[in-house]
């Protein structure tokens, strides 16, 4: 018998029942759920008279539609508040532990599952978001679900799934000063297009992952869903280990031990074959920037907007022409030269504490440029308490960005952080697509590091020239 992958290994692990077609039952060990996408499922429930299965392996906690300014107060969004308040309800009927609004432990579910340890190597864990993929960076096989699949789990523990294909992507070389996990995303995207991982689940690998924090891993298995892979993953290994180590949802004493043991053979085995494999070489990258609707759209930040008539077809040159009209961008225009009027560093993608420790870094001792408004978001109350007591708060607003309460925030411009139509932002979020900041507003995907580079000068910016 061949040697399997990681994935492979996870997959076998879970099955419940295996219908012959490539389809199998999977179990689910644990569960993430957040106001928007679960009310549906606790109408189904009560309509069927069912129970949760096993309460105690579901979190829920509010973070998309949630304010992230002044939470004494109640919220000011009618739906939003009724989102938060029905969560919290179904929460209590059903057992679920609720982490509420004004609880220390809250966050986006991507960014407070790994810090209680609730997220862990070799379990399943589905959310009703398409960012799950982020907890494969702890060898978990995660996933994002629709309500009805989030139903089907609070009652049965077991989902239906089709096996995926695996892919290798393997990062190599030595990256450039500056460039990190998030410009590894957005120049494989860029480089392999959108749809490179569709029916695949990617497991990262190299030297390049290997050396990498557990908040990098976090970022790049975050971006495997804007690749076409809904699954991510990496191996778990000592970094793993240590960063596990003593959370409240982690095994304790002998626990821990039988737990590393069976963490430390979750390995693709030296024999096992991929479907298909890539590999990335991050010597000479840019800091990288996205200049049109998809994360596909991404060129280092030393390049010009790209010109229709150097497309490969019709259909592109016409996608391309889509996306400079929406833009607001002239084909051949320097990236540099692209002003903007807002900044945003947060979201499940770059709002863990490395990231606003490489953002503040950057604005240090700096002032934000004229007519910007940048804010900082953390991705969790945690990482907001942290960072203030590392005076990174003080960092922030000394250079003129706004410091505020954990949430998703302008990533997904379910609440009041948003942008006005034509406005332009550079974002630390995971997707450009239209809209997706605010009607008719314009994003661009870039670090942290760039982002508060871009804050300072006002325009898109190269961070090595802005910070040493």
């Amino acid at each position: 018998m061949r040697g399997r992958t990681l994935y492979e290994k996870l997959w076998d692990s879970h099955v419940v029942r295996d219908y012959g077609d490539g389809s199998a039952l999977l179990y689910v060990d644990r569960h993430l759920l957040h106001e928007v996408s679960t009310p549906q499922s606790f109408v189904t429930l009560r309509s069927k008279q069912a129970a949760v299965r096993r309460p105690s392996s579901h979190i829920a906690v509010p973070d998309h539609a949630v304010p992230t300014t002044d939470r004494t107060r109640p919220i000011g969004d009618p739906m939003a508040a009724a989102q938060v308040a029905a969560l919290e309800t179904n929460a209590k009927d059903f057992g679920i532990p609720f982490i509420a609004l004004t609880d220390q432990r809250q966050g986006i579910v991507h960014v407070v599952g790994p810090e209680l340890g609730f997220t862990l190597p070799g379990i399943t864990l589905g959310c009703g978001d398409s960012h799950t993929s982020t907890h494969g960076a702890f060898g978990a096989l995660a996933f994002g679900i629709g309500a009805s699949d989030c139903a089907t789990i609070l009652a049965t523990q077991c989902i239906v799934q089709q096996k995926a294909r695996s892919l290798e992507v393997r990062l190599e070389g030595t990256a450039g000063l500056w460039i990190g996990a998030k410009d590894y995303a957005l120049a494989m995207i860029g480089r392999y297009g959108v749809g490179f991982g569709t029916g695949h689940a990617i497991e990262y690998r190299g030297p390049v992952v290997e050396a990498m924090s557990m908040a990098a891993r976090m970022t790049l298995c975050n971006m495997s869903i804007e690749a076409g892979a809904r699954i991510g993953m990496v191996a778990p290994d000592a970094t793993t280990y240590a960063y596990l180590e003593g959370r409240p949802y982690a095994p304790l004493s002998t626990q821990w031990d039988r737990a590393l043991a069976y963490w430390k053979s979750l390995v693709t085995d030296a024999d096992a074959k991929f479907d298909k494999s890539i590999v990335l070489d991050v010597s000479d990258l840019a800091p990288q920037v996205t200049w049109g609707t998809s994360p596909h759209d991404a060129l280092g930040i030393d390049a010009r907007v790209p010109d229709p008539r150097d497309a490969a077809d019709d259909g592109e040159r016409q996608r391309i022409a889509s996306c400079l009209d929406y833009m607001g961008l002239r084909a051949g225009t320097a990236l540099q030269d692209v002003r903007i009027d807002k900044v945003f560093i947060g979201s499940c993608t770059n709002g863990r504490i490395e990231d606003l420790r490489e953002a503040a870094r950057v604005v240090a001792g700096r002032k934000v440029a004229s007519g910007v408004d940048a804010i900082v978001v953390p991705g969790s109350t945690a990482v907001r308490r942290q960072a203030e007591e590392e005076g990174l708060d003080r960092v922030f607003t000394d250079a003129g960005l706004a410091w505020r309460e954990a949430g998703c925030s302008m990533c997904v411009a379910m609440n009041a952080d948003r942008l006005a139509p034509r406005e332009r932002c550079a974002s630390t979020s995971n997707r450009n697509f239209e809209g997706r900041q605010g009607r008719e507003g314009r994003t661009h995907l870039m670090s942290p590091a760039s982002a508060a580079a871009s804050a300072i000068v006002g325009y898109l910016a190269d961070v090595r020239e802005i910070a040493t």
